[in-house]
């Protein structure tokens, strides 16, 4: 069989889709069956790929700026040169011509839940893009029960044709591990995009309580700002009074993102809305207990391995990041209770039932 995928998303730098598409392709180089397919991933820039000697894998490219404009134009294009049995769509989205299947993978649909959350403009193409995508894809994959049922309810997609494959975590935690047999530090970790939704300032006000209290304690916060409307990080840093234990960062590479995993004593995602949320499970599998707001999809994926804060109010944020950091038999139970977590989420499982629908959408 003959696959292609749209690779825009593992172009530049490779973070939240990309970094699952990026995954899957290194668990199928360890599957045998994934072996026997051909793959053609199509993209608008050129790739540097990770090895993978084991799989017929090549690559195609239309130049571009890799939006919705090269998507719906270049990417049907490439696709028809390629000749594929099925098209696997893993960022949202997928041509809306296209004379092949289309096994689409949506993360979420905050832009339906939350339209303040977006730009008009950003908005309406997202939600009548991913709404014409989905609703003409022959399996729509998604990584939580929670962002079925939204697919369901707010784009009308029929439940049968959606389907719940969990992701693993990112690897990191054996070097994070290294790191950590030779450090005591009391760092607070965030990792991900800075988005309103995240409560990142709340973060910096409940440590910046703590910090005033605790001289030990230092703050690092990694990711780029996004979204509307914007956060002014910046600003609440040097409100905080304690900007000297804040270290802000954007894009980091593995080594240095595994390295801050292992100085870490507790890990703060205070996000309102995920289709998943993949760095708390990182977090846990790096042995670092996460604090996330309290959310049915926050529980249906970390059960008892995390924390969870009612509402971002930057007093309980401060009350939950000490507890974390300092209560030595809470921070047993949560890591006790992520071992016994992390066995539902591995990416070769993901892998194989991933490939599994893209075979069946093909016949």
């Amino acid at each position: 069989m003959r696959i292609a995928i749209d690779g825009r998303e593992l172009a530049g730098h490779v973070t939240g889709v990309g970094r699952y598409l990026a995954e899957v392709l290194r668990a199928w180089n360890d599957l045998p069956e994934a072996s026997a397919h051909d793959l053609v991933v199509c993209t608008h820039a050129p790739l540097t790929l990770p090895a993978l000697p084991n799989l017929r894998l090549s690559t195609v490219v239309a130049p571009g700026a890799g939006g919705a404009w090269w998507e719906q134009m270049a990417l049907p294009r490439l696709v028809r040169a390629a000749r594929p049995d099925v098209l696997f769509a893993p960022a949202y989205t997928a041509p809306v011509r296209c004379h092949v299947p289309v096994v689409l993978t949506i993360h979420d649909v905050s832009f339906c839940a939350h339209p303040e959350w977006f730009s008009w403009r950003e908005g309406l193409r997202r939600r009548t893009l991913t709404g014409l995508a989905a609703r003409r894809a022959a399996r729509v994959l998604t990584d939580s029960r929670f962002s079925r049922d939204e697919i369901v309810q707010r784009l009308g997609v029929d439940g049968a044709r959606v389907q719940v494959i969990y992701p693993g975590s990112s690897g990191l935690a054996p070097r994070a591990r290294v790191v950590r047999a030779t450090t005591t530090r009391h760092l607070v970790l965030f990792v991900g995009s800075i988005l309103a939704r995240r409560h990142v300032p709340e973060l910096v006000e409940g440590f910046a309580r703590l910090a005033r209290r605790r001289p030990d304690v230092h703050l690092a916060i990694v990711g780029e700002a996004r979204g509307v409307p914007a956060v002014d990080l910046a600003s609440h840093v040097r409100a905080s009074g304690v900007e000297d234990r804040i270290q802000v960062r954007g894009f980091v590479t593995d080594d240095e993102l595994a390295d801050l995993y292992g100085r870490a004593g507790a890990f703060a995602f205070l996000s309102a809305y995920e289709g998943f949320g993949l760095t708390p499970l990182d977090a846990i599998e790096a042995q670092v207990p996460p604090i996330v707001l309290d959310t049915p999809v926050a529980r249906e994926i970390y059960g008892s391995a995390a924390h969870y804060v009612t509402t971002p109010d930057p007093a309980l944020v401060e009350a939950a990041l000490e507890r974390v950091l300092f209560d030595e038999p809470e921070r047993t139970r949560m890591a006790d209770a992520g071992v016994a977590r992390l066995s539902r989420y591995t990416w070769d499982t993901a892998a194989r039932q991933t490939l599994d629908a893209l075979v069946g959408a093909a016949r």
